[in-house]
């Protein structure tokens, strides 16, 4: 007895011969062709959903602007903007099946959802899949378009969509750092530069210090996404509009503001240009890489000063949230910070993939736009995923180890320093000196050597003084 399954099939046709297609498969022969010629990184754009909302949200527009024209008949652009806004709804995304990293600057991608977008319009009109004498994927679905115009418009669509999903999440471990800082406002410390004692300030200062870091890495990713808002929607293949009709790019970049919610979408000044320019890709890499490599150092940080507990800063106390070491017994390891560690590298090697793909381009296309956009991608899903990790597991449960730090306060060499202005440089030198020497405290000594009296020293070694918080007048 045959126990075997029979997958049911359609046959298309394309340029390069007939294909079986999934009886059932919203997409057709490219996508067939395309799922199997690019088996490289097994991540399909269905996990990208923002990707795939953008493509069908572009789509969407040039449809209604094609029917506005009267370049479309009318059921079948009606049909073309319901399956497209099922799509933005969450349908049909597992049909996506194209690799995100894929030869042909995107053209699999951009063919992946003119198929899927055909077949469900044509299910929405009563057609079967295939029928594409009805609503076809080219003729109707990318009317005036191209892969080289479409997929950098989605892609510049779905990556503001990310960067809004970043900002948001730096925006939580801003807040979480700052709560940090007026929590621990009063709680002095000697601060260190070259990991030496160096002058007093606050645990609080230190903290606010990284909020303030964030928030100005969180500025610079504002101005860059804006630059993402000027699209080549309406230049075609190369940036010429060619087979696009003279009033198409005004009313499709109309439809895809208001559709997209983007009020600042506006068409690019010179569409050959535009087209072959992936410089907004270079940049937002750069500013994520800016935001990677400050975050990495806010976690280097908050290893060190937790670093311990009996023999290392012990100066504050990350939140222990899981064991350790499979050895050693107690051991608690700073893994939020070092997950973080982690997608900061990442990010980092990416804008390497960025820039080398941007410097690949040739004449009017730059052929390495998947990559570039999966780069992207990921490092903004992560970086976000980061933040809100960091924020959520570790900086909110952080606590100050108060009698380490009052203890190495009060023991510091630091506290010389601000001793210079009153009695000179020579006699600081003098006092520090003895007091690696011999142990003994600063204050002990400067007032056995009579160089200043209580009340003076009492004034110079002020909190608000060591910290900054006022300026002492003369």
């Amino acid at each position: 007895m045959d126990t075997s399954v029979t997958t049911a099939h359609r046959i298309e046709h394309d340029l390069v011969g007939d294909i079986e297609v999934p009886a059932e498969a919203y997409y057709g022969a490219h996508t067939a062709r395309a799922r199997d010629n690019f088996p490289i990184s097994g991540v399909a754009i269905s996990a990208r959903p923002r990707l795939v909302t953008a493509l069908a949200t572009v789509k969407q527009a040039a449809a209604t602007a094609n029917g506005s024209l009267g370049l479309l008949p009318e059921p079948a652009a009606e049909a073309i903007v319901a399956a497209c806004r099922r799509i933005r709804a969450g349908a049909l995304h597992e049909q996506f099946v194209v690799d995100v990293i894929q030869g042909g600057a995107g053209t699999s991608t951009n063919m992946n959802a003119n198929e899927v977008i055909a077949n469900l319009a044509l299910e929405v009109l009563g057609r079967p899949k295939g029928d594409y004498a009805t609503v076809h994927p080219l003729d109707h679905v990318n009317l005036g378009q191209s892969t080289n115009d479409v997929y950098p418009t989605a892609v510049k669509l779905a990556l503001d969509g990310y960067v809004g999903d970043l900002l948001a999440a730096m925006d939580e471990l801003r807040e979480s750092f700052e709560a940090k800082a007026v929590e621990f406002a009063d709680v002095l410390k000697i601060g260190r530069t070259q990991l030496q004692d160096a002058v007093p300030m606050t645990l609080g200062q230190e903290f606010g210090a990284y909020a303030v870091t964030i928030g100005e890495d969180q500025a610079r990713l504002r101005e860059v996404r804006m630059l993402l808002h000027e699209l080549n929607l309406g230049g075609t293949a190369i940036g010429t509009a060619l087979n696009a009709h003279p009033d198409y790019r005004g009313r499709v970049l109309r439809e895809l503001a208001a559709l997209s919610g983007i009020e600042s979408l506006t068409g690019a000044a010179d569409l050959i240009e535009a087209t072959a320019d992936v410089g907004v890709f270079v940049q937002l890499s750069g500013v994520l890489k800016r935001v990677a490599v400050k975050i990495s150092k806010i976690c280097n940080d908050l290893r060190l000063l937790s670093s311990g507990p009996r023999s290392g800063f012990n100066e504050i106390n990350l939140p222990a949230v899981q064991a350790g070491s499979s050895i050693m017994p107690g051991k608690v390891n700073p893994v939020i910070p070092e997950v973080v560690n982690q997608i900061a590298f990442e990010v980092i090697g990416n804008d390497l993939t960025v820039t080398l793909a941007a410097e690949g381009g040739q004449l009017q296309l730059n052929a390495f736009e998947p990559i570039i956009a999966n780069a992207l991608f990921a490092g903004l899903e992560h970086l976000a995923a980061g933040c809100r990790t960091l924020a959520t597991r570790c900086v909110r449960g952080i606590t100050a180890n108060r009698d380490q730090l009052e203890n190495a306060f009060a023991a510091s060499i630091g506290l010389v320093t601000a001793l210079n202005p009153a009695i000179g440089y020579a006699s600081t030198t003098a006092v520090a000196n003895e007091a690696l020497a011999t142990g003994r405290g600063i204050a002990e000594i400067v007032l056995e050597r009579s160089l200043l009296s209580r009340e003076q020293l009492d004034t110079l070694l002020s909190t608000d003084r060591l910290t900054g918080r006022r300026t002492l007048t003369a």
